[in-house]
């Protein structure tokens, strides 16, 4: 058990993810994905919508650079991941998802504290992500991490990008925004 994790009777590592297990990302991003379709907000593209290409291609680029990591317990089972990419040549946060059935648990915080301790490694002195700014679990979640909202004109080109595909593809565009967390 984790320091401080709430001991709910099943410890959880985190391990690098491997490329073959991008269907695993897949599948636990798309179960995560449920809480947003509660909220109103349907993240219903088809399988081979561009978003979701492009998506799936960074999170290729970070599991073979091994900077993509896998929640998994005791018995092997994936329960979230993060992945890290680049953007504007700081570590970007490409994606964190959590299982439903594994929600509050802890899993989300270390998997944000593994990212930041990996962007550490490299010597960065932030840590960038981009998320919706109106959902509790988004971001006043990040927030309590130590993310600060950042407006879009203090942005790097590649953020700006990034808000700018999803604001095009995802509902509520308006409510993307960007986060930054110092290190």
């Amino acid at each position: 058990m984790y320091p401080g994790m709430p001991d709910h009777g099943e410890p959880f590592t985190i391990r690098p993810a491997r490329p073959s297990e991008m269907a695993t990302l897949r599948d636990i991003d798309d179960d995560a994905g449920a809480l947003y379709a509660a909220c109103g907000l349907p993240l219903d593209l088809p399988p081979d919508h561009v978003f979701l290409r492009d998506e799936g291609a960074r999170w290729l680029r970070c599991t073979e650079r091994g900077q993509a990591f896998l929640a998994v317990d005791a018995s092997g089972t994936a329960l979230g991941f993060a992945a890290l990419g680049l953007a504007d040549g700081e570590p970007y946060l490409e994606q964190l998802s959590v299982r439903l059935a594994a929600m509050r648990r802890g899993i989300g915080k270390r998997l944000l504290e593994h990212v930041a301790d990996a962007a550490r490694a490299a010597s960065a002195t932030a840590l960038w992500l981009t998320t919706y700014a109106h959902l509790p679990f988004n971001r006043p979640y990040y927030e309590r991490h130590g993310y600060a909202l950042v407006p879009e004109r203090d942005c790097g080109p590649d953020i700006r990008h990034h808000l700018d595909e999803q604001r095009r593809y995802l509902p509520e565009p308006a409510q993307r925004v960007a986060m930054r967390r110092p290190l």
